[in-house]
């Protein structure tokens, strides 16, 4: 990208037009931050754990490791819409005053069908439906043994 953009810009700047090498270096500067922004949420991932007493969700960026327990018969799993059309939506799960995130960086639809399988597995509060038949246990394409 780099050797493109500023062959374009040393054939401008030859012509007259050198002001286009500032322009082509800021956006090189800004091409190689949003690749390193990006680069770094390589790093980030969430598992989320369904057991018949517990929900955990286990954050990790990079080396830090967050792990986040509610009692799953008093666990709540809540999709809230956003303000704005621009905004996504919130994935919480919410149990004796406390809520975590979990899904930001999920499209919608992903986040909906996560969403969904999470209240499967979870239930309401006061409800802990059954693990051993809890729909969309297993991963799209592989059958449970």
């Amino acid at each position: 990208m780099c050797l493109v953009s500023f062959s374009i810009a040393l054939a401008m700047a030859l012509k007259g037009m050198w002001p286009i090498f500032p322009f082509a270096g800021l956006e090189m500067l800004l091409l190689g931050w949003a690749l390193h922004a990006s680069m770094q949420r390589r790093h980030y991932s969430q598992t989320i754990t369904v057991t018949d007493d517990s929900v955990a969700v286990d954050t990790q960026r990079r080396q830090l490791c967050e792990q986040v327990v509610f009692p799953r018969h008093w666990a709540q799993v809540r999709l809230r819409r956003a303000d704005t059309h621009l905004h996504p939506s919130r994935l919480t799960i919410e149990s004796h005053g406390r809520s975590y995130e979990v899904g930001s960086f999920l499209t919608e639809e992903e986040r909906r069908a996560l969403a969904g399988r999470l209240m499967r597995s979870v239930g309401r509060i006061n409800e802990s439906p059954s693990l051993d038949n809890a729909p969309d246990s297993a991963p799209e394409g592989v059958t449970p043994a």
